[in-house]
């Protein structure tokens, strides 16, 4: 599952397309939005967002699980409630855009830059590299004083920011890989490559492959998510007694691709 971590369907079908073209041949990908009651915020860059989208995000990893997908994709560069999500998961492999495209860029370089939309963006974002143990490895954060909606709305104006950030980050930062930090910064990664022959991380069809990846490890290896220790999941008997996740949750759209 391709999870759209907000309560507004709209870019569902946008990122339908995007898998489409990129998934695997034999993978199914279901790309589902959470419940419009969540609120209708097109984006997650503030952090008042992010936590009004809390409660639904762990109760669609929960029904994701209980619904036999080997993998789920929280669909937002934030990569928000990561480590909470994976806690309730069960089998199921969770993965986010930013720590998949971490993971890939270091295969191919030893220094990245991210480049975001606003300045806003940058403390939480850079907060989270290091929480994941890459800090040592970024060389900068660039931003294009762009909002997430207005990403996809001029291609050209994106197109121009992107590329002058890119840049920048590789003259001045010392980049020897380029991140795009946003999900909605999907279509322009190719160009940007090539303009600059470095390694330009898209983080949709990052964490896509990444997750395509762990599904097939899982089935093939049983390497599924560990409950040992810090990685337990609360216990059945306890969300039974608490009245947790009684009712199945409901997602506001989903597109089988």
């Amino acid at each position: 599952m391709y999870l759209n971590p907000v309560g507004f369907d709209a870019y569902d079908a946008f990122f339908a397309e995007m898998i489409r073209k990129h998934k695997f041949p034999n993978s199914e990908v279901q790309v589902a939005s959470l419940s419009s009651s969540v609120g209708q915020m097109d984006n997650l860059e503030y952090r008042t967002y992010n936590a009004l989208i809390a409660t639904d995000l762990i109760k669609a990893t929960r029904q994701a699980s209980v619904e036999g997908f080997d993998a789920l994709i929280i669909g937002c560069f934030y990569d928000p409630f990561l480590f909470d999500s994976r806690e309730i998961s069960g089998d199921m492999v969770v993965v986010g855009p930013c720590h998949s495209s971490i993971e890939i860029a270091l295969k191919l370089s030893n220094s990245f830059s991210v480049i975001i939309g606003q300045k806003k963006w940058q403390h939480e974002m850079q907060s989270t590299v290091i929480e994941y143990g890459f800090g040592e490895h970024l060389a900068s954060f660039r931003d294009v004083g762009m909002t997430v909606p207005e990403f996809q709305k001029d291609h050209k104006l994106t197109e121009k920011k992107l590329m002058e950030a890119a840049r920048l980050a590789i003259e001045e930062d010392g980049a020897e890989s380029i991140i795009l930090g946003c999900t909605l910064e999907f279509g322009f990664f190719e160009k940007i490559q090539n303009k600059f022959n470095i390694p330009v991380i898209d983080p949709s069809i990052a964490a896509l492959k990444q997750a395509e990846q762990a599904a097939i490890l899982k089935n093939q290896f049983g390497w599924k998510p560990s409950r040992q220790w810090s990685t337990e999941a609360p216990p059945e008997n306890d969300i039974n007694r608490f009245g947790l996740f009684k009712e199945d949750y409901h997602f506001g759209n989903r597109i089988i691709v």
